[in-house]
Protein backbone atom coordinates (compact mmCIF):
# COMPACT_ATOMS: atom_id res chain seq x y z
CA UNK A 1 0.00 0.00 0.00
CA UNK A 2 0.79 3.55 -0.70
CA UNK A 3 -0.04 6.86 1.33
CA UNK A 4 0.79 10.24 0.71
CA UNK A 5 0.73 12.74 3.56
CA UNK A 6 0.94 15.85 2.27
CA UNK A 7 -0.74 19.64 3.10
CA UNK A 8 0.16 21.55 0.10
CA UNK A 9 -2.91 21.77 -2.74
CA UNK A 10 -3.24 23.31 -6.09
CA UNK A 11 -3.18 27.04 -6.00
CA UNK A 12 -1.79 27.39 -2.74
CA UNK A 13 0.95 29.37 -1.34
CA UNK A 14 4.15 28.50 0.00
CA UNK A 15 6.31 31.55 1.35
CA UNK A 16 9.99 31.28 2.30
CA UNK A 17 9.36 31.07 5.83
CA UNK A 18 7.76 27.81 5.81
CA UNK A 19 9.58 24.25 6.25
CA UNK A 20 10.33 23.04 3.27
CA UNK A 21 8.67 19.17 3.44
CA UNK A 22 5.52 18.94 1.15
CA UNK A 23 4.98 15.58 1.80
CA UNK A 24 5.67 12.00 3.14
CA UNK A 25 5.58 8.83 1.24
CA UNK A 26 4.25 6.00 3.22
CA UNK A 27 4.69 2.29 1.39
CA UNK A 28 3.79 -1.10 3.58
CA UNK A 29 4.54 -4.27 2.55
CA UNK A 30 4.72 -7.97 3.76
CA UNK A 31 8.96 -7.30 3.46
CA UNK A 32 11.15 -4.76 3.62
CA UNK A 33 12.05 -5.64 -0.28
CA UNK A 34 8.40 -5.40 -1.41
CA UNK A 35 8.06 -2.34 0.82
CA UNK A 36 11.20 -0.95 -0.98
CA UNK A 37 10.01 -1.77 -4.43
CA UNK A 38 7.07 0.09 -3.77
CA UNK A 39 8.54 3.24 -2.58
CA UNK A 40 10.59 3.65 -5.68
CA UNK A 41 7.65 2.88 -7.69
CA UNK A 42 5.66 5.22 -6.07
CA UNK A 43 8.85 8.06 -6.09
CA UNK A 44 9.17 7.41 -9.78
CA UNK A 45 5.70 8.30 -10.85
CA UNK A 46 5.73 11.42 -8.50
CA UNK A 47 5.72 14.47 -10.67
CA UNK A 48 6.61 17.52 -9.38
CA UNK A 49 7.35 20.74 -11.34
CA UNK A 50 8.13 24.45 -11.05
CA UNK A 51 10.19 24.04 -7.98
CA UNK A 52 13.85 21.74 -6.91
CA UNK A 53 13.02 18.84 -4.74
CA UNK A 54 14.68 15.79 -3.07
CA UNK A 55 12.76 13.05 -5.15
CA UNK A 56 15.39 11.61 -7.16
CA UNK A 57 17.82 11.64 -4.37
CA UNK A 58 15.28 9.52 -2.53
CA UNK A 59 14.80 7.37 -5.65
CA UNK A 60 18.33 6.18 -5.59
CA UNK A 61 18.40 6.22 -2.17
CA UNK A 62 15.60 3.16 -2.98
CA UNK A 63 17.77 1.89 -5.34
CA UNK A 64 20.85 1.80 -3.36
CA UNK A 65 22.29 -2.26 -2.40
CA UNK A 66 23.22 -0.69 1.59
CA UNK A 67 20.01 1.06 2.04
CA UNK A 68 17.76 -2.29 0.91
CA UNK A 69 20.29 -4.60 2.57
CA UNK A 70 19.47 -2.38 6.07
CA UNK A 71 22.81 -1.77 6.29
CA UNK A 72 22.35 1.61 8.25
CA UNK A 73 24.22 4.20 10.35
CA UNK A 74 23.21 8.03 11.07
CA UNK A 75 26.69 8.19 8.89
CA UNK A 76 24.86 6.54 6.03
CA UNK A 77 24.61 10.06 3.69
CA UNK A 78 27.74 11.41 4.27
CA UNK A 79 29.49 7.92 3.85
CA UNK A 80 27.76 6.91 0.60
CA UNK A 81 27.32 10.67 -0.79
CA UNK A 82 30.38 12.66 0.31
CA UNK A 83 29.94 15.39 -2.50
CA UNK A 84 26.16 15.60 -2.15
CA UNK A 85 23.44 14.12 -4.67
CA UNK A 86 23.95 14.69 -8.25
CA UNK A 87 21.69 12.33 -10.52
CA UNK A 88 24.16 9.80 -12.12
CA UNK A 89 24.02 9.11 -16.23
CA UNK A 90 22.20 5.58 -16.43
CA UNK A 91 23.66 2.26 -16.90
CA UNK A 92 23.08 -0.93 -17.03
CA UNK A 93 19.57 -2.25 -16.52
CA UNK A 94 18.36 1.37 -16.04
CA UNK A 95 19.68 2.72 -19.01
CA UNK A 96 17.74 -0.07 -21.07
CA UNK A 97 14.89 1.02 -19.37
CA UNK A 98 15.09 4.36 -20.42
CA UNK A 99 16.07 3.46 -23.99
CA UNK A 100 13.23 1.22 -24.59
CA UNK A 101 10.53 3.47 -22.60
CA UNK A 102 12.38 6.28 -25.54
CA UNK A 103 11.59 3.89 -27.87
CA UNK A 104 8.16 2.72 -27.65
CA UNK A 105 6.98 6.88 -26.81
CA UNK A 106 8.71 7.53 -30.27
CA UNK A 107 6.42 4.91 -31.69
CA UNK A 108 3.23 6.06 -30.22
CA UNK A 109 3.95 9.70 -31.63
CA UNK A 110 4.90 8.40 -34.86
CA UNK A 111 1.30 6.53 -35.10
CA UNK A 112 -0.29 9.37 -34.27
CA UNK A 113 1.56 11.28 -36.64
CA UNK A 114 0.44 8.93 -39.35
CA UNK A 115 -3.33 8.87 -38.11
CA UNK A 116 -3.88 12.45 -38.93
CA UNK A 117 -6.67 13.41 -40.59
CA UNK A 118 -6.73 15.54 -44.23
CA UNK A 119 -3.07 13.68 -45.39
CA UNK A 120 -2.37 13.67 -48.72
CA UNK A 121 -3.53 11.19 -50.33
CA UNK A 122 -2.17 8.42 -52.82
CA UNK A 123 1.17 8.14 -50.89
CA UNK A 124 2.76 5.06 -49.07
CA UNK A 125 3.87 5.71 -46.10
CA UNK A 126 6.52 3.02 -44.86
CA UNK A 127 7.36 2.80 -41.05
CA UNK A 128 10.63 2.17 -40.45
CA UNK A 129 10.86 -0.63 -37.77
CA UNK A 130 14.80 -0.01 -36.51
CA UNK A 131 15.91 2.95 -34.44
CA UNK A 132 18.99 4.45 -32.75
CA UNK A 133 18.51 5.30 -29.21
CA UNK A 134 20.80 7.85 -28.19
CA UNK A 135 21.72 7.95 -24.20
CA UNK A 136 24.69 9.36 -22.68
CA UNK A 137 27.91 8.41 -24.94
CA UNK A 138 25.63 5.19 -25.90
CA UNK A 139 23.98 4.07 -28.40
CA UNK A 140 21.64 1.24 -28.73
CA UNK A 141 20.13 -0.09 -31.96
CA UNK A 142 16.85 -0.92 -31.35
CA UNK A 143 14.06 -2.85 -33.72
CA UNK A 144 10.57 -2.01 -32.38
CA UNK A 145 7.35 -2.70 -33.20
CA UNK A 146 3.29 -3.53 -32.22
CA UNK A 147 2.83 -6.89 -31.09
CA UNK A 148 -0.01 -8.74 -29.05
CA UNK A 149 -1.15 -5.29 -27.41
CA UNK A 150 2.08 -4.16 -25.98
CA UNK A 151 5.15 -2.52 -28.15
CA UNK A 152 7.94 -4.56 -28.13
CA UNK A 153 11.71 -3.14 -28.24
CA UNK A 154 14.01 -6.17 -29.50
CA UNK A 155 17.68 -5.37 -28.45
CA UNK A 156 19.41 -7.31 -31.58
CA UNK A 157 23.19 -6.97 -30.88
CA UNK A 158 22.73 -9.36 -27.99
CA UNK A 159 23.90 -12.49 -28.84
CA UNK A 160 20.25 -13.77 -27.86
CA UNK A 161 17.24 -12.49 -28.30
CA UNK A 162 16.27 -9.52 -25.74
CA UNK A 163 13.19 -8.16 -26.05
CA UNK A 164 11.03 -6.05 -23.98
CA UNK A 165 7.23 -5.97 -23.80
CA UNK A 166 5.79 -2.20 -23.00
CA UNK A 167 2.31 -1.96 -22.12
CA UNK A 168 1.14 1.72 -21.05
CA UNK A 169 -1.23 4.14 -21.76
CA UNK A 170 0.92 6.49 -22.04
CA UNK A 171 -0.27 9.40 -24.63
CA UNK A 172 1.50 12.87 -26.06
CA UNK A 173 1.46 15.60 -23.05
CA UNK A 174 1.61 13.32 -20.81
CA UNK A 175 4.69 13.99 -18.07
CA UNK A 176 4.64 10.22 -16.49
CA UNK A 177 5.19 7.38 -18.52
CA UNK A 178 3.63 4.54 -16.95
CA UNK A 179 3.26 1.20 -17.34
CA UNK A 180 5.00 -2.51 -16.87
CA UNK A 181 7.76 -4.03 -18.88
CA UNK A 182 7.85 -7.23 -19.52
CA UNK A 183 4.83 -7.51 -16.98
CA UNK A 184 7.43 -5.70 -13.98
CA UNK A 185 5.50 -2.28 -12.88
CA UNK A 186 7.34 0.89 -14.78
CA UNK A 187 7.17 4.70 -14.19
CA UNK A 188 9.37 7.23 -15.75
CA UNK A 189 9.57 10.86 -15.91
CA UNK A 190 9.07 12.22 -19.36
CA UNK A 191 10.25 16.11 -20.55
CA UNK A 192 10.00 16.84 -24.50
CA UNK A 193 13.45 17.32 -25.87
CA UNK A 194 13.88 17.98 -29.87
CA UNK A 195 14.03 14.71 -31.73
CA UNK A 196 14.36 13.26 -28.03
CA UNK A 197 12.99 13.04 -24.40
CA UNK A 198 14.57 14.28 -20.79
CA UNK A 199 13.72 11.20 -18.85
CA UNK A 200 14.31 9.97 -15.58
CA UNK A 201 13.97 6.97 -13.72
CA UNK A 202 15.31 5.80 -10.35
CA UNK A 203 17.43 8.30 -9.43
CA UNK A 204 19.15 8.27 -12.99
CA UNK A 205 18.43 11.52 -15.33
CA UNK A 206 19.33 11.50 -18.69
CA UNK A 207 18.59 13.37 -22.54
CA UNK A 208 17.42 10.21 -24.56
CA UNK A 209 17.41 10.95 -28.46
CA UNK A 210 15.31 8.79 -31.16
CA UNK A 211 16.27 8.59 -34.96
CA UNK A 212 15.92 6.91 -37.64
CA UNK A 213 19.21 4.95 -38.89
CA UNK A 214 18.78 7.52 -41.83
CA UNK A 215 18.20 10.09 -39.18
CA UNK A 216 20.99 8.99 -37.04
CA UNK A 217 23.63 9.28 -40.23
CA UNK A 218 23.27 12.71 -40.36
CA UNK A 219 23.31 13.62 -37.02
CA UNK A 220 26.20 11.70 -36.08
CA UNK A 221 27.40 14.84 -38.72
CA UNK A 222 26.10 17.66 -36.64
CA UNK A 223 28.41 20.39 -34.25
CA UNK A 224 27.69 19.68 -30.60
CA UNK A 225 26.23 22.81 -28.84
CA UNK A 226 28.47 23.60 -25.95
CA UNK A 227 26.00 24.45 -22.72
CA UNK A 228 27.07 28.34 -21.38
CA UNK A 229 29.48 28.09 -18.72
CA UNK A 230 27.64 28.78 -15.76
CA UNK A 231 30.33 28.20 -13.36
CA UNK A 232 31.51 31.93 -13.24
CA UNK A 233 28.15 33.07 -11.16
CA UNK A 234 26.81 32.14 -8.26
CA UNK A 235 22.54 31.76 -8.46
CA UNK A 236 20.18 31.72 -5.34
CA UNK A 237 18.96 28.16 -5.16
CA UNK A 238 15.60 28.83 -4.23
CA UNK A 239 13.62 32.05 -3.55
CA UNK A 240 15.61 32.87 -0.09
CA UNK A 241 16.54 35.73 2.28
CA UNK A 242 20.24 36.73 1.84
CA UNK A 243 21.67 36.51 5.42
CA UNK A 244 25.06 37.60 4.45
CA UNK A 245 28.01 38.43 1.62
CA UNK A 246 31.54 37.01 2.52
CA UNK A 247 33.43 38.66 -0.41
CA UNK A 248 33.97 41.91 -1.86
CA UNK A 249 34.28 43.25 -5.47
CA UNK A 250 37.84 42.58 -7.01
CA UNK A 251 39.01 39.60 -4.28
CA UNK A 252 40.12 36.80 -5.17
CA UNK A 253 38.67 33.42 -4.24
CA UNK A 254 38.97 29.97 -4.41
CA UNK A 255 36.78 26.95 -5.35
CA UNK A 256 35.07 25.97 -2.58
CA UNK A 257 35.17 28.93 -0.69
CA UNK A 258 31.54 30.81 1.00
CA UNK A 259 30.29 33.35 -0.86
CA UNK A 260 27.27 33.84 0.38
CA UNK A 261 24.09 32.17 2.95
CA UNK A 262 20.79 32.44 1.87
CA UNK A 263 18.11 31.65 4.38
CA UNK A 264 15.03 29.70 2.56
CA UNK A 265 12.71 27.36 4.61
CA UNK A 266 13.83 27.89 7.93
CA UNK A 267 17.74 26.41 6.57
CA UNK A 268 20.73 28.53 5.78
CA UNK A 269 22.06 27.44 3.05
CA UNK A 270 25.61 27.74 2.53
CA UNK A 271 26.41 28.76 -1.42
CA UNK A 272 30.23 28.25 -2.35
CA UNK A 273 32.46 29.30 -5.03
CA UNK A 274 32.47 26.17 -8.25
CA UNK A 275 35.68 28.09 -9.63
CA UNK A 276 38.80 30.13 -9.06
CA UNK A 277 38.24 33.95 -10.13
CA UNK A 278 37.68 37.03 -8.90
CA UNK A 279 34.68 38.49 -8.23
CA UNK A 280 33.80 41.11 -10.63
CA UNK A 281 30.09 42.48 -9.23
CA UNK A 282 28.13 41.54 -6.37
CA UNK A 283 23.71 41.76 -7.12
CA UNK A 284 22.88 41.31 -3.73
CA UNK A 285 22.92 42.54 0.22
CA UNK A 286 22.06 40.97 3.73
CA UNK A 287 18.34 41.12 3.88
CA UNK A 288 17.92 41.10 0.10
CA UNK A 289 14.81 38.73 -1.12
CA UNK A 290 15.41 36.80 -4.16
CA UNK A 291 14.03 34.94 -6.68
CA UNK A 292 15.19 31.53 -7.49
CA UNK A 293 18.30 31.74 -10.06
CA UNK A 294 18.98 35.32 -9.19
CA UNK A 295 22.58 36.24 -9.94
CA UNK A 296 24.40 36.71 -6.40
CA UNK A 297 27.71 37.33 -7.25
CA UNK A 298 29.42 37.32 -10.54
CA UNK A 299 33.31 36.39 -11.31
CA UNK A 300 35.91 38.06 -13.98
Amino acid sequence: TVRNDTGVYEGGEISLFYDPMIAKLVTHGPTRATAIEAQGNALDAFVIDGIRHNIPFLSALMAHPRWKSGNLSTGFIAEEFPEGFHPQAPDGERAEVLAAVAAAIDHVLGERKRNISGQMTGRVVVREGNRAVWLGDTEYKLEVKRENGTIAVRFPDRATSDVRHLASDWKPGDFLWSGTINSHPVAVQVRHLPNGFALSYRGVESKVYVYTEREAAYARLMPIKQAPDMGKFVLCPMPGLVVSVAVTEGQEVKAGETVAVVEAMKMENVLRAEVDGTVKKINAKPGDSLAVDAVIVEFA
